[in-house]
């Protein structure tokens, strides 16, 4: 078995200060951080990950994803467009530790980084499979948007997956544990 951590999202736009900023963004990217710090240092107390991935929002023109008048269920206030400040990663957060970048969401909506590629074109699943990676940690913003298509996009491709709650901010409390019913119940391990 080889586990993977998948950090998604945690970008700019989505912490505090951003233009679609999640309450706690900003600690999560410290505590992501943290974790990857003593992962990279080979601390025996940390995961025993055989990579570390990032997924990114990378918006060129989303389309109707982006909206004056966002409902913010299907759609938007700009954020995470490319050539912006809001699209790079948390100052939070150091990103050395990353073996691949996904990004997704260019010309379309994409919430899950199943839909992000690599520079190389390459997708998150089928990287993840040549690098004999079995099971995943999810963690990142938001708990009731990216995260929860990202960990249920990883079970329905046949990862196991652990998602860890203490690393993730959501956007509110209903749809967060909506959320994390519903990824336990695709077969997600809730920790």
């Amino acid at each position: 078995m080889k586990r993977a951590l998948i950090v998604v999202d945690v970008q700019n736009d989505f912490c505090e200060g951003g233009s679609l900023p999640v309450t706690g963004g900003a600690e999560v990217a410290h505590k992501i951080s943290t974790l990857l710090h003593h992962w990279t240092n080979q601390d025996p107390k940390a995961p025993d990950y055989a990579v570390a991935v990032a997924t990114l929002d990378h918006h060129v023109d989303p389309g109707d994803h982006f909206s004056d008048d966002p409902d913010f269920v299907h759609s938007w206030p700009r954020h995470c467009v490319v050539g912006t400040d809001g699209v790079a990663f948390h100052p939070n957060l150091d990103p050395q530790p990353f073996d691949a970048v996904f990004r997704k969401g260019e010309h379309a909506a994409a919430y899950s980084g199943f839909e992000g590629t690599a520079p190389d074109g390459t997708g998150l699943a089928d990287w993840l499979r040549s690098h004999e990676v079995t099971d995943v940690d999810v963690c990142g913003i938001a708990t009731d948007y990216c995260v929860r298509a990202t960990a249920l996009d990883a079970v329905e491709a046949g990862f196991g997956v652990r998602l860890l709650t203490a690393l993730c901010a959501g956007v509110a409390p209903a749809t967060s544990e909506s959320a994390l019913a519903e990824m336990r119940s695709a077969g997600a391990v809730v920790l």
